[in-house]
């Protein structure tokens, strides 16, 4: 049983007894990743993310790497647009050890200079190592021109200039007005008791508190329909076609998961078996969602030989016309509802698995769905709900297209005109 309390500060506790398992999951979610930055923080989050590790007033970066070595334990962390989490999971009679380690770092850390330099460093190489991948910085050039000025463009990684502004008083400062108890749940899945577990934890954060107040973005993200084109000295094109999509926690949202795994989820969707299969143009051909509070994209990923880009790009756009005359059958929408089933059930069944999922829906949605109410919402997708969402998404007149590679001869614009009447601005 799902359960939450919220303490006396603000924070929100979600546990999750998982009495078959010897293993505890824990987690600090804060509601705070690159949307609530501005152009001269970009990258603040997952800085402050990276020297959460690097020591705090009791603890060098050495003895917490070495705490949870010596109990098996796993720590880690993660930045995304709208959120950062810092996890751990260990055996039930070490949590005591894991939830002292991971409240000092979330509340002790001292930001030394020297450490950051050090890690300045270490996110620039990432930062570099991101333009090294066209597969990310396709998408990423994707973002930034959909959402224009608006914090949602924004890399996670930030950029190299904002990075090398931050010090310890820029860290401090923004630490204070985005880490807060109104904006932090803490997940707990696994083996232990409730009451217990409770106490320690309101032990540790019960006096959380914050006196200023919280900076973001505020305003709704809006979507301008973009082209645009990265030439790149590689041997593959990587291409992303992307259009507007769902928001997060909607029953569309379920409706558009179906779709996605019929149209390009897998090695038997149709874009995989039209594109890879019987052409032989792609190795890898895919198609996603990204889902965030207010918005959402619905994107199609290609990787290809230079050569064989406008070809792609055809196909692509032909099997969207297909879907209207290719209809979806009683047949394939059975086979897929229980695929994501499966899939979803499955994934769900270790206590970090759990954790994740309560906080994150606990966090962004205030609402936590179970695992029979998932599969409940999957199971009411029917075909008629599948072509109404189709026909609302496939608006050529709000479709983009990022491209990075040898395409300095690419003109995106023309085969969009000749196939839809449709022209980038």
């Amino acid at each position: 049983m799902i359960e939450t309390i919220k303490l006396k500060n603000g924070i929100t506790i979600v546990h999750e007894q998982i009495p078959f398992v010897r293993s505890i999951a824990f987690g600090i979610f804060v509601k705070n990743g690159s949307r609530n930055e501005s152009q001269a923080t970009n990258g603040i989050s997952h800085f402050i993310e990276h020297m959460l590790f690097k020591g705090t007033k009791t603890r060098r970066a050495i003895d917490i790497a070495d705490e949870m070595d010596a109990i098996g334990g796993q720590l880690n962390a993660y930045t995304t647009k709208e959120y950062t989490c810092y996890y751990t999971r260990v055996l039930d009679t070490h949590f005591d050890i894991a939830l002292d380690v991971l409240s000092d770092m979330f509340f002790h850390s001292k930001f030394d200079d020297v450490e950051i330099q050090k890690e300045r460093g270490v996110i620039l190489e990432e930062i570099s190592m991101y333009e090294d991948t066209p597969e990310d910085l396709v998408y990423d050039n994707l973002q930034y021109a959909l959402w224009h000025d608006h914090p949602l463009g924004f890399p996670i990684l930030g950029n190299r200039t904002s990075i090398a502004s931050f010090d310890n008083s820029t860290f401090q400062d923004y630490y204070k007005k985005h880490y807060r108890p109104d904006n932090t749940v803490i997940a707990v899945a696994g083996n232990f008791d409730a009451d217990e577990m409770i106490k320690k934890i309101e032990c540790y954060f019960g006096d959380f508190t914050c006196t200023t107040e919280q900076e973001g973005s505020g305003q709704a993200a809006t979507l301008t329909p973009s082209f645009i084109k990265t030439v790149k000295d590689i041997e593959q094109v990587h291409m992303c076609l992307a259009f507007p999509g769902i928001r997060m926690g909607t029953d569309d949202s379920y409706v558009l998961s179906v779709f996605n795994t019929i149209f390009g989820g897998g090695m038997s969707s149709r874009l995989f078996q039209k594109i890879r299969e019987e052409h032989g143009l792609s190795y890898s051909i895919y198609s996603y969602n990204s889902n965030y509070v207010d918005t959402g994209l619905f994107s199609v990923y290609a990787g290809l030989n230079p050569n064989q880009t406008q070809e792609v790009l055809q196909l692509i756009l032909q099997e969207i016309k297909n879907l209207q005359h290719n209809k979806i059958t009683e047949e394939q929408l059975t086979k897929t509802k229980e695929q994501i089933k499966s899939n979803m059930l499955l994934s769900l069944e270790s206590s970090s698995s759990r954790m994740s999922s309560i906080g994150r829906s606990e966090l962004l949605l205030n609402r936590i769905l179970t695992t029979d109410q998932l599969a409940e919402k999957v199971d009411s997708v029917t075909i008629p709900r599948i072509y109404a969402l189709v026909d609302s998404i496939f608006d050529l007149n709000k479709a983009s297209l990022s491209i990075v590679g040898k395409v300095e001869n690419f003109d995106a614009k023309e085969i969009f005109s000749d196939a839809y009447g449709k022209v980038f601005n």
